[in-house]
């Protein structure tokens, strides 16, 4: 069993992209979540999870109930060692205590301290609401801590995301669009979609590039179109710049030459309302490419102003999750994830 320390305040998105990296993602509590097992290489391209850990067992959130539970618990390596305690959302824990408390633990069973470098790394993870027993947890012998307790997560590190979305804000890249999407948004669309090495990944309105680039960075072959030639300039030069392979080209996204079948995602975000210059029908436009979708691949995420849900119905699909991203007061984004 893992424990997923989550990024961001919606854990239900986290968690749908987590799935992308994790089997069996469930919650534990706010911030967390545990799965049956990870693939460590796609936990490292993940936006919305800062770690993955191999999960000692769970308690009530008290430094006292963590010390127990490592005393308890079976460990099967040795070498050196450092303890990295972290509070999630509004507890109130004292983290330098925790780190002191379980490293003196670790101390008296022959581990040696190393900060900088070490063997392994211990997670000491405390949130704010308790959850129901784990497994890991019943059998270490030590009782969790009832809802509203608070809970305290032990794990070894396992793998962590690369956090170097920074680097790729929209302002900084060589072609930018105001209303281009934030590098995070784009990761965890990407990854959502099934972007990684061997996947093909189609944006039929692929606008500066944005997610195409977070696609191509995980590994996946990107395919992108655009209704204006200076969109797929642009993208052409976004994606050049950060080292990424593609194919582009100017064209309509009710209409893309390729074969059924022949991508393993799709993912656009579709354009929003008056801010949009495009010409004619909205509605019609979303709609063919929904169904134009469907055609090319299993898989698509749609992010737009609105929901889309009845269209993609309409165009074959099955909404299987739903999400609102508030941008700011004026702007909230619509996901769908469908299949």
């Amino acid at each position: 069993m893992y424990l997923l320390e989550l990024a961001g305040e919606d854990d239900a998105f986290a968690r749908c992209e987590a799935r992308s990296a994790a089997s069996a993602v469930s919650p534990l509590a706010p911030g967390l979540a545990t799965a049956r097992g990870i693939d460590a290489r796609s936990v490292r391209g993940l936006a919305y999870t800062h770690r993955a850990s191999e999960l000692l067992g769970t308690t009530s959130g008290e430094i006292d109930s963590a010390r127990l539970l490592l005393e308890l618990a079976g460990i099967d390596r040795e070498g050196s060692v450092r303890v990295r305690a972290r509070r999630v959302r509004d507890t109130a824990v004292d983290t330098q205590r925790a780190e002191r408390e379980l490293g003196s633990v670790l101390v008296d069973r022959g581990f040696s301290v190393d900060l900088e470098d070490p063997d392994h790394e211990l997670r000491a993870v405390f949130s704010a609401d308790g959850a129901e027993p784990r497994s890991a947890e019943r059998s270490s012998g030590v009782r969790s801590g009832t809802p509203g307790d608070g809970i305290c997560a032990l794990g070894w590190l396992a793998a962590e995301s690369r956090r170097d979305f920074g680097e790729r804000m929209p302002t900084d890249k060589p072609f930018f669009q105001p209303g281009s999407m934030d590098p995070l948004l784009a990761r965890a669309i990407a990854n959502v979609v099934g972007a990684g090495p061997d996947a093909t990944v189609l944006d039929p309105m692929c606008g500066t590039g944005g997610v195409l680039v977070e696609a191509g960075l995980v590994g996946a072959r990107v395919i992108g179109a655009d209704a204006q030639g200076k969109m797929v300039r642009g993208a052409r030069e976004n994606l050049a710049h950060y080292g990424v392979g593609f194919d582009l080209f100017r064209g309509d996204a009710t209409r893309i030459p390729l074969r059924d079948g022949s991508v393993d995602g799709v993912v656009f975000d579709a354009p929003y309302g008056r801010q949009s210059k495009v010409e004619g029908d909205l509605a019609a436009l979303v709609e063919g490419a929904l169904a134009e979708a469907r055609r090319l691949a299993p898989r698509a995420v749609v992010v737009a102003d609105r929901s889309w849900a009845g269209a993609a119905e309409s165009a074959g699909w099955t909404v299987e999750e739903r999400f609102e991203r508030r941008v700011h007061r004026s702007l909230t984004r619509y996901v769908l994830v469908l299949g």
